[in-house]
């Protein structure tokens, strides 16, 4: 049932980003543009649902379901490669019914919705939270928010070897360390296992401290037996996940280089530009930028 998503193996392209404050420092940043691979099955999601649905097809199962809330752009990469693919897809949303434009497309794309309320929803990570769920659909495959854990991280190493395919159409040797923003830390954690200590992961945190991310990534990277991960997470956070204050409005409406949102892309390129005037990245530096997406999102902000 699976097989046709499985086959599918989107290649993003590698594009320098021209920016004034890079060339007055001599830092060079290339964009890894995952948001350019489809235009729906955008960014990071699909990498981190390919072994999750994998998974799904080697158990022979008739479906999956996942979760997340009314703009989530993993259950809209979701319901969208089930529709493509032919596959059937339930979600489990956060709150109460409403209708965003994320909602709407996940109708549209043929999804079964339930709203869990936010207390029921609080309970995703109970040991016993998909029984209910797996006897009223029999057959189908869950999948963690946002295709989080080790399979999740497994699908994002691509990048690292799809990056460096293309690093001579842009006349660079090598590269010193990736940048990208970080929800649950699975993307990071994905690099993190790709580089296998040659080279640093910086993430930038979109939500605060508190949510876990280290740990999550610290658990994904113990999973996968690496001894000696080199990454460090800074807080890009701004005080909460869907908090857009004036001057990171700002920097994303003049910033046109390249299009951005507010809850991942725009933090992360906003870190990097203080980082680099603050000149704590040295003149010469050579960095990947993971665009990871997230443009129909923004539509719940406009």
């Amino acid at each position: 049932m699976l097989l046709p998503a499985l086959d599918w193996h989107p290649q993003p392209r590698l594009e320098r980003l021209h920016l004034d404050w890079l060339a007055h420092a001599s830092v060079e940043v290339a964009v890894l543009r995952l948001d350019r691979i489809d235009p729906l099955i955008s960014g990071n999601k699909w990498f981190k649902l390919l072994h999750h649905l994998l998974a799904a097809h080697q158990a022979g199962a008739a479906g999956v379901m996942s979760l997340g809330g009314a703009y989530s752009n993993h259950l809209h990469a979701l319901a969208a490669a089930g529709k493509r693919f032919g596959f059937p897809t339930v979600g489990l949303l956060r709150g109460h019914p409403r209708e965003t434009p994320t909602v709407l497309d996940l109708k549209a794309f043929g999804m079964t919705l339930h709203w869990l309320g936010y207390e029921g929803y609080r309970r995703r990570h109970d040991a016993n939270f998909w029984t209910p769920w797996q006897s009223q659909y029999p057959g189908f495959w869950p999948v963690p928010e946002g295709g989080a854990g080790l399979p999740g991280a497994q699908g994002c190493m691509t990048w690292a070897s799809c990056a460096r395919d293309q690093l001579a159409a842009l006349g660079w040797e090598d590269y010193h360390g990736w940048w990208l923003a970080c929800g649950t830390g699975t993307s990071l954690a994905g690099l993190v296992l790709a580089e296998a200590g040659k080279r640093p992961v910086h993430g930038v945190l979109a939500v605060p401290e508190g949510h876990g991310v280290r740990q999550n990534v610290e658990s994904i990277v113990s999973a996968a037996g690496l001894a000696d991960p080199h990454y460090e997470l800074f807080d890009g956070s701004r005080g909460g996940f869907g908090r857009v204050d004036s001057d990171l409005a700002a920097f994303i409406e003049t910033t046109q280089a390249i299009e951005l949102e507010p809850l991942y892309t725009g933090k992360a390129l906003m870190l990097l530009k203080a980082r680099v005037e603050a000149g704590a990245i040295e003149p010469g530096t050579r960095l990947i930028f993971v665009h990871t997406g997230g443009l129909q999102g923004r539509r719940g902000l406009e």
